[in-house]
């Protein structure tokens, strides 16, 4: 006895363009706005909370100093748990980002 097989539709894909559009935008958003708000806060803020007995210019230059090496960590941490994350899992890889990350 011979078994046909039906052709089946083409299955639609799990995420359409317009979504991951969406949730670029969102989150590209995000990453701004929270940059903007620590430079805003490198700026006023942090000069004279963190580096209270500093020279001013010392201590605003201090305060763009941190904010420079985390615009400088971004990036190498997006490709270190990008590699973990195409070895062992995305889902794994953004529970374990998300743990090691302080409160």
């Amino acid at each position: 006895m011979t078994t046909t097989t039906l052709d089946a539709p083409p299955a639609a894909p799990a995420n359409t363009r317009g979504r991951v559009i969406l949730a670029s935008l969102i989150g590209t958003s995000i990453e701004f706005y929270d940059f903007y708000v620590y430079a805003t806060a490198a700026v006023l803020v942090f000069p004279t909370l963190f580096f209270a007995n500093s020279d001013p210019t010392i201590a605003l230059l201090s305060s763009f100093a941190v904010f420079g090496v985390a615009f400088i960590a971004r990036p190498i941490g997006s490709i270190l748990f990008g590699h973990f994350g195409d070895r062992i899992g995305r889902k794994r890889t953004l529970v374990a980002s998300l743990l090691t990350r302080p409160c």
